[in-house]
């Protein structure tokens, strides 16, 4: 399996851990940004991460989708075992709010700290709305923030005290705030903090994320 994109991406470091989670493996090939080429295009045509192609998995021929949602569901439907999208109806509800959860709300207010601070300074090479990043996290992101504070069990996964899509998805866009220097208040969020600092660190998520350490402090 081929997973195209960047880990910096919250959404294509969502569908590696979960990968990873399932016990599979996949190639993850540099995309997006101009990047990837007519194969990356043929999985994502609007060329955005990430792009996932299964070779010769639709009656020998190449399975290809693009969107992180499109790809876990893919995923857990083709592997089922081991279960990260719970069958219970209830639980499984409350996995897919999680998921959205992220995908948007906690997107919509990482997304322009990363980009501002570093996307478009060391990518993209001009000036980042450095006044729009500070708004964000100061406005945006403490109710979100807030939220996780009240609502993470005591087990430390939120839903059916195992992992599933629900953390994989909730942690993922937190670590780009690190990245670019961005710390969460743990004395006002210590439940929040410990419980994505424990996600984060699992096997599934780490390597990934040592990896783009790497790769940012090499870009300044």
């Amino acid at each position: 399996m081929i997973v195209y994109g960047s880990s910096l991406s919250p959404f294509v470091r969502k569908v590696m851990a979960f990968v990873a989670e399932k016990g599979l493996s996949a190639e993850l090939k540099s995309a997006g940004m101009g990047r990837g080429g007519p194969e990356f295009e043929e999985a994502s045509p609007f060329r955005k991460m990430p792009g996932f192609r299964d070779p010769g998995a639709d009656g020998g021929r190449d399975f290809v989708i693009s969107d992180s949602t499109a790809i876990v569901t893919y995923l857990e439907a083709k592997h089922p075992e081991p279960n990260l999208i719970p069958l219970d109806p209830i639980a499984r509800a409350r996995a897919i709010w999680y998921e959205e959860f992220a995908d948007t709300l906690v997107m919509k207010a990482g997304g322009p700290i990363f980009f501002n601070r570093f996307v478009a300074p060391k990518v993209l090479k001009q000036a980042g709305n450095i006044d729009a990043a500070v708004a964000a996290e100061r406005d945006e992101v403490p109710p979100l923030l807030d939220y996780l504070e009240r609502v993470i069990p005591d087990s430390g996964y939120l839903v059916e005290d195992r992992i599933t899509l629900a953390d994989i998805a909730v942690a993922s866009p937190f670590a780009n705030f690190k990245h670019v220097g961005v710390d969460l208040d743990g004395t006002r969020y210590p439940r929040a903090t410990a419980y994505l600092d424990a996600i984060l660190a699992r096997p599934s998520f780490a390597p990934l994320i040592a990896a783009e350490r790497e790769m940012v402090a090499a870009m300044g």
